[in-house]
Parts: C-alpha cells; structure tokens; sequence
C-alpha cells in the first residue's frame, strides 16, 4: 500500500491500528519546474531523490496511489515500467474497497465490528461519507485515485487532497501529541526522522471515519504509525 510521484520516494504505511470518479486537478498540464526529467523531456522516474536544506529527503510534489490503474490495456500497464499511468484512464486500486487486502487475513477487526463490515459490503457502502462528499482521511486517500499534493518544509509537511479541498498538518519536530484531542478528520500528527524515514504518529480521528469502501472504521482512541521513506 503505496503512494507514488514523480521522484525516486516511496510512502510505506508501518502500523495501522485496527484497525472511483474521473481524476481532476487545478494546473494538471502545467509542467512543474524543478522536477528532474530525461533528455526526452518526460520525467525521470528513477531520479535521486531531492532534498531540504538540512540534508532530509523533500516530500515535496504531487503524489497518487502507487497502483491507480486496474483495469486493461494502456490502464494497467501503470507499475510495469518508469512511465506514470494515464491520468484519464485511472479507475481504483485494490485499497480503495478493502485496505487491509495486502495483510495476512486482513483488517484485524474487533468483533462488535465484523456484523458492521459485512451490512456495508452487501449494500454497496449506501452509507459511505466519501459518497455525500465529506472528507476522506490520510489513510483512505492511500486507496483513492486523487492527487495529493505534499508542501514540505524541515519543521512541516502539508498535504493538500484535491478532492474537497481537504488538508492534513504533520509537525516533524517530535512535539508531543495532545493528551486529549478533539476528534477530527484528520487527526493530530506529530513526526520524527529515523535516519531518512519519516516517522509519523496519529491520534484523535473521529469514530465515524471510513477507511475503505467495505466500511472499515477508526475509533478516536486509534493510533496509527506511518512511515515515509526515500529510496
């Protein structure tokens, strides 16, 4: 369960605790200075990775789900080689219904929950907040084929989800997390490196938030520890 840019970075989720729209951006064919292409002008998917002032690997750019394109032909030739899947041709990954799906026997799902995930599985997630447009939260946008773009600097990273307009704050200077947080859509995440591993812990998320079209669901007492790391 991946996110993917256009840079030598991968964003590999370390724990996550119990635990299909057309793709539209501003500014999409606007090419992005900076950004290391080869001699042909396209973009040089295996660059070295950037980095910060301070030597740390830069985030910074438009990320998507490593596997956005499922179906066939030109649509699931994305991940086969350096060249980045048809924006237009995009239609799900395998995370967006299930994100436990790469996990041995799945999401480790509480037992009050398994009823819950099976009545919105057999009713096509009728339910589904992402459905009415509410935000969708940083570990569901792993499975969605939106754009993300992340703004990062040494004591901060921005992403900026495309869909909604929505936003996530991730301080990296280790501060600690708050003892008792308001429940929100995207929680309160605190960050610390580990050589040139991001790692990223997340508290206070809303009880009703779903992380998958099965209706999979975090409680606010969840805590979820994610790992960005250069390649």
């Amino acid at each position: 369960m991946r996110l993917t840019r256009s840079a030598a970075v991968t964003m590999v989720p370390l724990v996550v605790v119990i635990l299909g729209t057309h793709l539209e951006a501003q500014w999409m064919k606007y090419p992005t200075a900076g950004v290391p292409r080869k001699a042909d002008g396209n973009v040089n998917m295996t660059a070295p990775t950037p980095r910060m002032a301070d030597g740390k690997p830069d985030f910074s750019g438009i990320w998507t789900t490593a596997e956005p394109n499922r179906g066939t032909g030109a649509s699931a030739r994305a991940g086969t080689d350096d060249k980045p899947g048809d924006p237009a041709a995009i239609t799900a990954s395998r995370q967006m219904r299930d994100i436990g799906v790469d996990l041995p026997g799945g999401l480790p799902y509480q037992p009050w929950l398994i009823p819950i995930v099976k009545q919105r599985t057999a009713n096509d997630a009728i339910d589904d907040p992402h459905i009415r447009c509410l935000p969708d939260n940083f570990l569901r946008a792993y499975g969605l084929p939106h754009l993300l773009k992340f703004i990062h600097t040494p004591n901060l990273l921005v992403v900026l989800n495309e869909m909604n307009a929505g936003y996530r704050q991730v301080f990296t200077d280790a501060r600690p997390l708050p003892k008792d947080p308001t429940p929100s859509w995207q929680g309160y995440s605190s960050a610390k490196w580990s050589g040139d591993t991001l790692v990223v812990d997340t508290i206070g998320l809303r009880d009703d938030t779903w992380i998958d079209w099965n209706g999979s669901v975090l409680k606010s007492g969840a805590r979820t520890s994610v790992t960005w790391k250069s390649r």
